[in-house]
């Protein structure tokens, strides 16, 4: 495994916090993007992994992880695209193999829409093109005025840990749910709300989001935990609708399967990316 560096990255005044690994150069990089809750830490084995051939990167989003929470910012997918943009034009990079999970994937996937001559690949973890899709339970209360501050407000360690782990086929690792508690101060709270009031029709985006990628036939790795409660499993057939894609429905796993199973992830996903690098 690659060692893993970080460094801070500041876009029209807002910091994200970026873990490298492998070259400290080059225009050509495989870019992990997190989803909510999320940050570069659910990355640590695939970003470790990936540095042993290629230039790998993984920021922390506004609102996430070790970035800056800002009041002003754009908490809406075109804006988190565009301090994406920002962060890989900071970085020097200029042909992106994309890992994406759970917001990550419209974050990236609206990034990839405008600069389509940028990006190579795609790697989908949990997430794709949704058509149809209608909001999970706890997104109906975060885009709910007063219910979601209330709900924001009142999580506690012990809740929170009870209701992720209740949701997802295996426990998660009490160190996994810990960091994602622990980054969850009033600032990422407000974000969440702020990004999930921002994104009332989430089917219409990613339809077009869609129609915009389809001509490109990207090579795309699809991995699906079968047990996922908040972007189902049968999403994962439907993204060969719109790229090359190579899908794989992971048994017992949940929302995050590179945290379920990191061994499989990386069998999966390692192979793939070497394919695409230089391609």
């Amino acid at each position: 495994m690659a060692s893993i560096a970080t460094r801070n990255l500041t876009v029209d005044g807002v910091r994200s916090l970026v873990r490298t690994s492998g070259a400290d150069e080059g225009g050509e990089a495989v870019v992990l993007l997190h989803g909510n809750p999320g940050s570069s830490e659910d990355w640590l084995d695939l970003l470790a992994a990936t540095g042993e051939f290629s230039r790998a990167i993984a920021p922390d989003m506004p609102g996430y992880g070790k970035a800056d929470r800002p009041r002003e910012f754009d908490y809406t997918v075109a804006g988190y695209a565009r301090h994406f943009s920002g962060l890989l034009s900071g970085l020097g990079v200029r042909r992106a193999h994309l890992v994406l999970h759970d917001f990550g994937g419209p974050w990236g996937l609206a990034w990839a829409a405008e600069h389509s001559e940028a990006v190579a690949s795609l790697t989908l973890i949990n997430v794709g093109i949704l058509p149809g899709y209608r909001w999970h339970k706890y997104a109906r209360i975060w885009r709910t005025p007063v219910l979601g501050e209330l709900f924001q407000i009142s999580a506690t360690r012990p809740a929170f840990r009870f209701l992720l782990n209740a949701d997802n086929p295996r426990r998660f690792p009490d160190a996994f749910v810990d960091r994602m508690f622990d980054d969850a101060d009033w600032g990422m709270k407000r974000a969440v709300l702020k990004l999930y009031r921002a994104t009332p029709d989430l089917d219409g985006l990613s339809r077009n989001l869609g129609e915009a990628l389809k001509p490109l036939t990207l090579p795309t790795l699809v991995l699906w935990g079968d047990g996922d409660k908040y972007l189902p499993a049968s999403y994962a057939e439907v993204q060969k609708r719109y790229f090359d894609a190579e899908v794989h429905v992971m048994p017992g796993c949940g929302h995050w399967p590179m945290i379920d199973e990191p061994d499989h992830v990386r069998d999966l996903v390692i192979p793939f990316l070497r394919r695409q690098i230089g391609g």
